[in-house]
């Protein structure tokens, strides 16, 4: 297997991450850094990162002395930049990782699977919440209908993300670079109800800002109804406005033949399994959530991500979220937004 070459652009916490998960896989080499903020790119040395690394303070720059030697880049960036850079550097011959979300209109992500055809390039992107045992658990009795025919699923998704949290970047709680919290926080719990569930439609929805006062134009708490194409009905509440630390990330599924709740801060516990003729398999233990100091994220699964991306690029892996399915979770929120009328 050949090497798979990176470089990461936006060098802040995920990215960051990005970084010495690559730089620490056997089968990837790290190449250079990208960001607009010089201290941000001195964190490499913190990070035990190699000294031969190359770092560049803007796109342009790298896209001029790069020349091509990297296969991949990595893009973690704020969000409302994610499928301008990808596009950008398709055409300029490299295969793109994006973080979630993939972008912040359906639209601007068929740009993105357009320029992949005209290009033959690769867009991969994160949603590393799929690898998570319960997901992967949960995944496998719907497919194969174990729980029987869908009639209900109700997700909940209720966290704290306070001052400590958006004091932190000028771009978060902006909904040209953030989106709403449907995009930044709670994407991947959406990505779960479409890979598991599939698409929506007949949405209904409200959505607030109860105790975000400086955040314009942003919500942090919301209600959405709607009806699953393939079958039965949800819901989806959320809210960052739970005080002090995040409190629960839980899908509770009704079915034919039995009902399951996935819980726990991060979808991380089977809560209640009670389906006709089955016995509950003991599942692997989940990875404990991104830690970000004062709060946390989802689970910590991103090696997984890397590992599908150089699998895939090497011929040995089919990809585990391609740039269509990215570009479908986009299109789940916009849904719930527009029947909101947040856009």
């Amino acid at each position: 297997m050949n090497r798979v070459k990176f470089s990461v652009l936006g060098f802040g916490r995920i990215g960051q991450r990005h970084a010495k998960i690559i730089h620490e896989y056997p089968d990837s080499d790290l190449i250079s850094i990208v960001d607009t903020n010089p201290e941000h790119l001195l964190e490499s040395d913190t990070l035990g990162l190699h000294k031969e690394l190359f770092m560049f303070s803007c796109i342009k720059d790298f896209l001029l002395k790069d020349q091509n030697q990297t296969d991949i880049v990595s893009i973690a960036t704020p969000n409302g930049f994610h499928t301008d850079y990808a596009i950008q550097l398709m055409k300029a011959g490299y295969h793109v990782l994006i973080e979630k979300p993939m972008g912040l209109s359906s639209v601007s992500c068929e740009e993105v699977l357009s320029t992949m055809i005209e290009t033959g390039k690769q867009a991969f992107v994160v949603k590393q919440n799929r690898y998570s045992p319960p997901s992967l658990w949960l995944k496998n009795i719907v497919d194969n209908k174990i729980i029987g025919d869908i009639l209900m699923v109700q997700t909940n998704c209720y966290w704290n993300r306070d001052e400590r949290y958006y004091s932190t970047s000028e771009w978060r709680g902006t909904r040209d670079l953030d989106g709403g919290a449907l995009f930044t926080q709670f994407s991947h719990f959406v990505d779960l109800l479409y890979w598991v569930f599939g698409d929506i439609q007949n949405v209904t929805a409200s959505v607030k800002n109860f105790t975000h006062p400086n955040l314009k134009d942003f919500d942090d708490s919301g209600f959405a109804q709607f009806e699953f194409i393939k079958g039965g009905i949800g819901s989806l509440n959320y809210s960052t406005s739970c005080w002090g630390q995040n409190m629960e990330s839980s899908i509770t599924v009704i079915g034919t033949k039995g009902s399951v709740k996935v819980g726990g801060q991060y979808m991380n516990e089977i809560e209640y399994c009670h389906i006709e003729d089955y016995k509950m398999p003991e599942l692997p233990e989940t990875n404990p959530p991104n830690d970000y100091g004062p709060y946390k994220g989802s689970a910590a699964n991103h090696h997984y991500v890397i590992e599908n991306v150089v699998n895939a690029l090497s011929g040995n892996e089919s990809t585990t979220t391609n740039a269509f399915e990215g570009m479908k979770v986009v299109g789940f929120i916009e849904k719930i937004y527009r029947a909101a009328a947040f856009i």
